[in-house]
């Protein structure tokens, strides 16, 4: 079986020290499989260099690999600069739906008693985000204007995904867009979510309107959920997911692109959180939620290894927290690099003894 390649896409501050963490976890002496890791640095300074040449570079290099692991980095404020390379890589990598799973941290109190994971699967592209604005009129009389698309092949994508996931986690697919306010706009994803409910009929399906998924995620901890959703209401609900778990640090994001049966072609991943500059040098920052995009990434790669390494990954992850090896933002005194080492040690193990079963 040929050998895996992870573009690995280096960030800024914080975001590269905690990527530096998540690839020692990814070493072959560690979770037993080799990987060449193909490194394209996409710092602030180095994208100002180059006008963003770099960012290209490594779009183009992903979707060779078909395997992406991306730091953090540094957005700049004013227009006329670089802007963020997230935009570029979601365009030039075809990337249509994202994922961010939310799951309680052991001894980190969540939101309402929720217990049960929870993944928003939502447009990467179209809706409220790149809609044509203007106005019309002046004054008290002033009228704003958006003109939105949504395509049914996007729709479509993020409902089909939506089960897939789903089943993997022995979840159900919950939610939906306002389809009775907007049939025709909104409709288009109810209609592709219960088209995907029929060719998945073993996977549970209760579809709600958006306001009453946000009323019942609160009230209810429930089972296992996966919510399929429009770009702009899965923006929303991925931030209220992160926090009912009480901390963003056991959440990550993979970005994914399809190929024509619907399969995933290229996948990124990522931490959801920033480049914390407060942090940046102290060896302080917290490396679960990369670690996590690590291990979300290995169980893309179509090789038993790398999906026992994943599971393996995730366990360890969750276990060191559990056992009281964490770092200050959950209450521990751990260091990024201890935290690192207490995972690596029981990835080891767990491998080991998995093996010898």
């Amino acid at each position: 079986m040929p050998k895996p390649t992870i573009v690995v896409l280096d960030g800024d501050q914080t975001g590269q020290e905690l990527l530096d963490e998540s690839l020692r976890v990814l070493a072959p002496d560690v979770i037993g499989l080799d990987i060449d890791f193909v490194h394209f640095d996409l710092s602030l300074e180095k994208r100002r260099a180059t006008n963003n040449a770099i960012v290209h570079e490594a779009a183009i290099a992903m979707k060779a690999a078909k395997l992406g692991l991306k730091a953090a980095t540094i957005t700049p404020e004013t227009r006329d600069d670089v802007g963020s390379p997230n935009a570029i890589l979601r365009r030039e990598i075809d990337g249509e739906v994202i994922v961010r799973t939310g799951r309680r941290i052991p001894g980190v109190r969540p939101v309402a008693g929720i217990h049960a994971p929870i993944s928003v699967v939502r447009m990467a592209v179209g809706d409220a985000y790149g809609a044509k604005e203007w106005r019309e009129g002046s004054g008290l009389d002033e009228v704003a204007y958006r003109t939105e698309r949504i395509e049914r092949s996007v729709c479509r994508n993020v409902a089909e995904y939506a089960f897939f996931h789903a089943r993997r986690m022995n979840a159900k697919v919950f939610g939906g867009p306002k389809y009775t306010v907007s049939p025709v706009y909104e409709g288009m994803l109810k209609e592709e979510m219960d088209a995907a409910a029929k060719r998945h009929p073993e996977v549970e399906y209760e579809p709600q309107l958006i306001d009453a998924t946000y009323a019942l995620l609160i009230a209810t901890a429930g089972d296992p959920m996966v919510i399929p959703s429009l770009n702009r209401d899965g923006d929303c609900l991925s931030d209220l997911v992160m926090q009912l778990f009480g901390s963003i640090a056991g959440a990550e994001s993979v970005l994914l692109s399809f190929s024509a049966d619907l399969r995933p072609n290229v996948v990124m991943a990522e931490a959801p959180h920033g480049t914390a500059p407060r942090l940046f040098g102290k060896n302080v920052a917290n490396p679960m939620a990369m670690i996590l995009a690590s291990a979300a990434l290995l169980g893309y790669i179509d090789d038993r290894r790398a999906t026992t390494a994943s599971r393996a990954l995730y366990e360890a992850t969750l276990e060191s927290v559990r056992e009281g090896t964490a770092t200050s933002d959950l209450g521990g005194h751990a260091s990024t690099t201890e935290f690192t080492d207490a995972v690596i040690g029981k990835v080891k193990t767990k491998l080991d003894v998995w093996a010898s079963i």
